[in-house]
């Protein structure tokens, strides 16, 4: 009878995409961008590992903007080919305010659960 390997557990990862949204926010409050440029400076938030794919930014862009939340324009100045060019709307800094409170929320429940945790550790 094969001996049976005990699996190590990971905890699972949850669906980071829902933080996309409030990640092209922050970009776009840094400073406009481009589609190409949000794509490449995304993951420096830590919601994405490795390059956001395109398909996923875009579909978002379009959709905040749709919902008011980004603007964008056309850039046919300088060399190269046209560009759209995204920046955040007023009522897109309100939403993206919104999604600090409730991070800055769900980063204390994490901190109290870790500090429950680390006290049942601790010998008395």
């Amino acid at each position: 009878m094969p001996e049976r390997r005990k699996k190590t557990r990971q905890p699972r990862q949850g669906k980071f995409e829902r933080y996309i949204q409030p990640s092209i926010l922050l970009t776009l409050h840094l400073h406009p961008s481009y589609g190409y440029e949000i794509i490449q400076n995304i993951g420096r938030f830590g919601f994405v590992e490795g390059q956001a794919p395109p398909g996923m930014i875009y579909r978002h862009l379009r959709q905040m903007e749709e919902e008011g939340l980004v603007s964008s324009k056309w850039e046919t100045e300088g060399a190269g080919p046209a560009r759209r060019t995204y920046e955040i709307t007023p009522e897109g800094l309100e939403v993206l305010e919104a999604w600090v409170r409730y991070m800055e929320e769900q980063a204390r429940r994490l901190d109290g659960f870790v500090e429950h945790y680390r006290a049942a550790l601790r010998p008395e």
